[in-house]
């Protein structure tokens, strides 16, 4: 028969080395699932490569996926040079589906809404040829890209209503407003002095 002890287990102080530092949050799980608190209505579909003779074939939308079951509208490509940065953007009406699967990217959202369970949560995503994903970003939501590779990157975007070339739905804020907590110019400083950050 097993006894337990009764002892409390007593905290080590830190080494000296890690004074001052912070612990990494898990992300994913044993199975390599990623961990999120995503923001209310954004949906995110992780998306696997299929390897073939000739090279490999993506999915980039399917119905049965039942992401945000409404029409496509549109279908258009960005290709996003390395540092780039497009941000901060909005719509009130549009829904837009920005898949990337070419490069890496970081896809940043903010919920602005405030009668959102989830008002002032920010996600951030990686993503691109390693990890393909399309990420469907409902109205409200501020949304960036930032490509985080040493080449050119491609996003691809399948909104739910057609670009309104006399009004257009599209909103902008600077990268570096002070309205949303989270700074692509800080974020980029940072990425080119650490180069173990992912």
């Amino acid at each position: 028969m097993k006894v337990r002890s009764t002892a409390r287990k007593v905290a080590r102080p830190a080494p000296k080395f890690l004074l001052g530092a912070k612990r990494d949050a898990q992300s994913v799980t044993r199975d390599w699932q990623l961990l999120r608190d995503p923001i209310a209505g954004v949906d995110v579909r992780e998306v696997k490569n299929v390897l073939k003779d000739n090279g490999y074939l993506t999915e980039v939308w399917r119905d049965d996926w039942a992401l945000q079951p409404s029409a496509v509208a549109q279908v258009f490509q960005a290709l996003i040079e390395p540092g780039g940065i497009s941000a901060w953007h909005a719509h009130m009406h549009v829904t837009d589906r920005l898949f990337a699967n070419h490069g890496r990217l970081k896809i940043v959202l903010y919920d602005a809404r405030t009668d959102s369970a989830s008002s002032g949560r920010v996600n951030v995503f990686h993503c691109g040829s390693a990890r393909p994903m399309l990420i469907v970003v409902p109205p409200g939501i501020w949304h960036g890209v930032h490509n985080v590779g040493a080449g050119p990157a491609l996003l691809l975007n399948l909104p739910d209503r057609a670009y309104a070339y006399d009004a257009p739905d599209h909103w902008r804020l600077p990268p570096d407003t002070d309205q949303i907590p989270y700074s692509f110019t800080k974020a980029a400083r940072r990425q080119r002095g650490d180069p173990g950050q992912f």
